[in-house]
């Protein structure tokens, strides 16, 4: 139990540190926001837990293949906040579209057999 709440802390602290930066210098909170700082968290507790090569690189696979339905979020977003749509509005479609694409990247996975 105590290692589980180290690791909330832990990856709490990085997720305020990057929102607090993002308010003074939104390019640089930016930058810490676009590091794959949950992936590397992620794999480092589940390695710290389970060391099994197999399972970790079937991980890393599968997240890289999660990533990318991920990236045109942050393309719709800033593209409908420009033409004046309201930021939650514009924050649901984003997500909308990355649980359609997530889906469909689960899809293409089981189908063709990649991403762990």
């Amino acid at each position: 139990m105590l290692f589980f709440i180290l690791k909330c802390l832990l990856s709490g602290v990085l997720i305020a540190a990057a929102s607090g930066v993002a308010r003074r210098y939104p390019g640089a909170g930016a930058l810490i926001a676009s590091l794959p700082l949950v992936s590397v968290l992620g794999m480092i507790w589940l390695w710290i837990e389970k060391p099994d090569r197999i399972v970790m690189g079937r991980h890393a696979e599968a997240t890289f293949w999660y990533v990318l339905p991920s990236l045109p979020m942050f393309l719709l977003i800033p593209r409908l906040l420009r033409v004046g749509v309201p930021f939650w509005l514009a924050l649901m479609a984003g997500c909308a579209l990355t649980i359609a694409l997530y889906l469909g990247t689960t899809w293409a996975l089981a189908r063709f057999g990649s991403g762990g």
